[in-house]
């Protein structure tokens, strides 16, 4: 059995620089604590668990005091750089680079906005880290959309600006702009109020086409990742549209032998929260199938 790893799956940069960051900075510190996970990938949170990251959420933040705290790739929205000055919290900012560009984009077409009774308008998914860091650039008025039935929350009689969550499918986001510019018109408006911003960042957007080719290339395709990855779902969604044989793993342990039953190859892939390790772990124990087959 031929079993391949996909060399463009794996950690975005962004994430990658997260965790370089988590580890340099435990390299000589006992605990550092992390305000949320990390990554979207239990295996790897708790890898970092054992080197002493410990992952906290707001609630405990606001009782943390003179420390150290790894902000990740997600961004953070304005109240939590306040809240760190107040209890004197030293931030290890790894925010991605991408996210803090868009944050920036989605403050200043805001304070636009005011001036000309818009909105904001952010196609993601509710809760999302990252979702949480954009509306707080608008004081947390920005409508976020994820479906046709989240578009009755906007005044299609007044301006718009589209922007959209970094690790979203581009295909979405382009159905949901299609969407708004029918919804608009049919308000009467016109699309010289509308202004729409692909926002998603090309690292990820550019592996909906490599994967699709990797996905026809095998009899069976493993896509690894963590269930809480919003990139996982929409990259996971590409591969099985392509290869009906492809199955949604977090770790070696879901691989089910009959999977594999008849396959002369096997393709392995993951999300840009995926890391390398794991996914050489699936390998290993596909390989161990294929030889007692």
């Amino acid at each position: 059995m031929k079993v391949t790893i996909d060399k463009n799956s794996g950690y975005c940069f962004g994430v990658e620089f997260a965790i370089q960051m988590a580890e340099d900075e435990l390299a000589h510190e006992e605990t550092l604590y992390c305000l949320g996970d990390i990554v979207h990938n239990s295996m790897e949170v708790e890898r970092l668990h054992q080197q002493g990251l410990r992952i906290i959420d707001r609630e405990q933040l606001a009782q943390l005091h003179d420390c150290k705290v790894l902000i990740r790739a997600h961004g953070e929205p304005p109240e939590t750089y306040q809240l760190a000055l107040k209890n004197n919290l030293e931030l290890i900012d790894a925010s991605c680079p991408v996210v803090l560009k868009l944050q920036n984009r989605v403050k200043h077409a805001f304070d636009l906005s005011q001036r000309q009774d818009g909105q904001i308008v952010i196609y993601g998914q509710p809760g999302h880290a990252e979702v949480a860091g954009l509306t707080g650039q608008t004081g947390n008025r920005a409508i976020i959309v994820m479906n046709e039935a989240d578009l009755d929350q906007i005044d299609f009689a007044r301006p718009v600006t589209l922007f959209s969550q970094t690790t979203k499918s581009t295909a979405g986001f382009y159905k949901m702009k299609a969407l708004m510019e029918a919804r608009i018109q049919a308000a009467g408006g016109t699309l010289d109020s509308f202004d729409a911003n692909d926002s998603i960042c090309r690292q990820v957007s550019n592996r909906e086409p490599a994967l699709a080719k990797f996905a026809v290339e095998y009899d069976v395709v493993l896509f690894v990742s963590g269930r809480k990855s919003s990139n996982g779902k929409a990259l996971f969604s590409v591969v099985n549209a392509m290869n009906p044989r492809s199955y949604f793993i977090e770790n070696e342990t879901e691989i089910e032998e009959e999977w594999l039953a008849g396959a002369q190859s096997v393709g392995i892939c993951g999300a840009t929260s995926t890391p390398l390790w794991l996914m050489k772990q699936v390998a290993e124990r596909v390989e161990g199938v294929g030889e007692l087959a």
